[in-house]
């Protein structure tokens, strides 16, 4: 049927930061599709010249509140490897084990407060406070039992205190370690309902499938998170890898007049990042519980339904709880010793990588022969996705013209698409083109 179409949804909701979906429709033909990121930039690699080595992670940290911990551990990977520090077995663990309880956090608060509104037909999560206050009070308890784990390791969970160069400043105590492997085992049920309430909203998550590359650290011996190399993942299957350090090659940005973020590019035109290119990447090293909660969603890799990235996010919360009891066990079992912290050997260029919620994340920087910082550059997975989602918007436009969705049908389905992917928008605005005039 010949329609016509006007969307125009002005600084989407339930997403951090702005950003907007045009799509006009003049008597069936689509005339704009766009996602637009109009989210003002940010001046971060600018910020940490002439700032020494150890105060470097304390003001990257600041680019999110949500991704504060992946931010910090990303910012102190890449200063050890420009510094050639290596650290011990001990902040290595320590090091999972905080990026496990923010991977954790953030889920939870997507899955059942950005997410769950939309497939229960609600506007936001507060009428659900009402109608599944059990549902509510669940994300709550998970919510504070990630934000207590975040902090016992990290100092804090927002802008973590105790992570740095060379390993941490503050250790957590055996009881305290104890206490978390408890209250982990007793979460259990809660993370069996978890899976029980998504999978009775499951119906109204949409069928869409675009293949396209996914891209995120991975590791032959862990689901990666804390440390990896990148790996692309293709439609078919075929892999491909590079090392941290050639991070600029696989992501390629570049300037677009419809986002001040910049997009990026790999193998195909576009590639993606997330919970569901990590699943897509390293299924083979899930935990054995989160496993059979993907096959309870009926989630399969290689899977093309960005919608579905909540879904792997799932997956990732109850991997991150039974992984976490695994290195909660073997840092008791070798027992928590003060080590000091690692020493810069020199003094040079280096890049780090971890996986945040939203997908992966770089940092690189360069210091000086006093440990001053010379160069900044960060690459925020949302800008790596957001070249996705127009593709997948100029993919999901026409199918739902030609099922006769009707104009709030669509703007529902596109709205949807964009808040699977977890956008943190103001985190990926760092475009700056300036040319001084003398």
């Amino acid at each position: 049927m010949k329609k016509d179409i006007k969307i125009d949804v002005h600084h989407l909701t339930r997403v951090e930061g702005h950003g907007n979906i045009v799509v006009n429709v003049k008597s069936g033909k689509v005339e704009k599709c766009e996602w637009q990121v109009p989210e003002a930039p940010r001046f971060f690699e600018a910020m940490v010249r002439g700032r020494h080595y150890s105060e470097v992670a304390r003001i990257t940290s600041r680019i999110c509140g949500i991704c504060s911990v992946g931010h910090t551990l990303a910012s102190v990977k890449a200063s050890e490897a420009a510094l050639g520090i290596r650290v011990t077995e001990q902040t290595f663990k320590l090091r999972e084990l905080l990026k496990h309880a923010e991977n954790f956090d953030s889920h939870v608060l997507h899955v059942y407060f950005l997410v769950a509104p939309d497939l229960a037909g609600a506007p936001s999560v507060f009428p659900l406070v009402k109608t599944h206050g059990e549902v509510v009070a669940r994300a709550l308890r998970l919510k504070r039992l990630a934000h207590e784990w975040g902090s016992l390791i990290g100092g804090r969970t927002t802008h973590p205190t105790t992570v740095v160069p060379g390993g941490f400043t503050k250790l957590p105590a055996k009881k305290e370690l104890e206490t978390l492997k408890e209250r982990l085992l007793a979460a259990v049920p809660d993370l069996q309902a978890t899976l029980k309430t998504v999978l009775s909203l499951a119906g109204a998550i949409p069928a869409f499938d675009r293949p396209t590359e996914y891209l995120a650290l991975s590791s032959d011996d862990a689901y990666a998170l804390y440390d990896g190399q990148v790996q692309s993942c293709l439609p078919d299957g075929k892999r491909q890898r590079w090392p941290v350090s050639d991070y600029r090659k696989v992501t390629n940005e570049y300037m677009t007049p419809l986002s001040t973020a910049k997009y990026t590019k790999n193998l195909r035109e576009s590639y993606a990042a997330g919970a569901l290119s990590r699943f897509n990447n390293n299924y083979d090293q899930l935990h054995a519980e989160a496993k059979k909660a993907a096959a309870a969603l009926g989630l399969k890799p290689v899977c093309g339904n960005p919608y579905l990235n909540s879904a792997a996010q799932v997956v990732e919360i109850v991997h991150s709880a039974y992984d976490s009891l695994r290195l909660i066990d073997e840092l008791l079992k070798s027992g928590i010793r003060e080590e000091g912290l690692v020493k810069p050997t020199k003094y040079a260029q280096g890049a780090g990588a971890v996986e945040v919620p939203r997908g992966i994340l770089f940092h690189e920087y360069a210091y000086d022969k006093e440990g001053m910082c010379t160069m900044g550059n960060c690459i925020i997975p949302t800008n790596q996705n957001h070249a996705n989602i127009q593709k997948d918007f100029d993919k999901l436009v026409p199918e739902l013209l030609a099922k006769d969705k009707s104009e709030k049908e669509m703007e529902l389905a596109l709205e949807m698409l964009v808040r699977a992917y977890d956008p943190c928008i103001s985190c990926s605005t760092h475009y700056l083109d300036v040319k001084f005039v003398k």
